[in-house]
């Protein structure tokens, strides 16, 4: 079997403007990170806020700047509601996915989370005891399969302030749901939540689904601990950046993903103040750092 890369590079528009903290690039019209990154050379976007939520009206949209429709992130709340709740909430996102070429969707776990709360450090996120991980996971794999009737794949999130963010949250969440369930691997959250990224991808790397690249700051994840920050805080004080310009090791996540014939996205996401960390410009870096190792890995497999 070949073990050529078959993937494709997108951006999420939180490089121009953040939808939980409109502060940071909130004033930023949709057609400026439409047009800067098609320049830059990216093939897709996942949604935002600010994009139509008609299929027809997004379809359109994104045909005319020549940009695939990669997925968008979805508020889940399985964690207190019931499976039945939850296909009735996702119908109309569902349904832009599926109507849109989707893949995956984005599940974020937002029941009793605390990614949005400013005022919480992160240490106050929500737990499971290992029983209710147990009847989360069957809700999940039960929400995975009906997604599936409409081609798209559960690729879940493990996210900072949230159930599911450490290295064992993780490895729970993965034994606990059958394989209706793919795993976003999320780099940067996997770095922020005490673990290896290349440790962790390599333990769950048959469940991969979508891959988001965001890079770290390890001495603002220092700072964000010892003070007690919440994740808000932590974003705003830079904890994020984008491949290239922090502490991950994006090579060894690339030829990673190749050995195990992944094939999908790989997603520039990193929360950052436009004002501090100019979009064009950091955009354009984590371009760059991917392409360039993409295309290094598909020279060698051509030699």
């Amino acid at each position: 079997m070949s073990n050529r890369l078959e993937v494709k590079i997108g951006i999420n528009p939180i490089s121009w403007s953040n939808d939980d903290l409109p502060s940071l690039g909130g004033e930023t019209p949709l057609s400026t990170a439409l047009n800067e990154g098609r320049e830059i050379g990216y093939q897709g976007f996942e949604l935002g806020n600010k994009f139509p939520k008609d299929p027809a009206a997004l379809r359109d949209l994104m045909a005319g700047y020549q940009l695939d429709v990669v997925s968008g992130w979805y508020s889940g709340r399985l964690a207190t509601r019931s499976v039945e709740e939850e296909i009735a909430s996702v119908e109309s996102h569902l349904d832009l996915l599926a109507k849109n070429g989707c893949k995956v969707m984005v599940y974020g776990e937002v029941a009793n989370a605390i990614q949005g709360e400013r005022s919480v450090p992160l240490y106050k996120r929500p737990r499971f005891d290992d029983e209710s991980f147990k009847r989360y996971g069957e809700r999940l794999t039960a929400f995975g399969k009906h997604l599936l009737t409409r081609g798209v794949r559960l690729a879940y999130h493990h996210h900072m302030g949230a159930y599911v963010e450490s290295p064992d949250d993780i490895d729970r969440v993965m034994a606990y749901t059958g394989e209706d369930v793919g795993l976003l691997f999320d780099s940067g959250h996997a770095y922020f939540g005490g673990g290896d990224p290349l440790t962790i991808l390599g333990k769950h790397i048959g469940r991969v689904c979508h891959v988001h690249c965001k890079d770290v700051r390890p001495s603002i994840i220092r700072h964000a601990r010892n003070r007690q920050w919440s994740f808000l805080d932590s974003v705003l004080n830079g904890v994020f950046t984008v491949p290239g310009d922090g502490a991950i090791d994006f090579a060894g996540i690339v030829e990673l993903l190749r050995e195990n014939h992944y094939k999908g996205w790989l997603i520039v996401e990193a929360e950052q103040d436009p004002a501090v960390a100019p979009s064009y410009a950091y955009a354009s870096l984590g371009y760059r750092t991917l392409r360039g190792l993409v295309d290094n890995v598909r020279t060698k497999e051509a030699a």
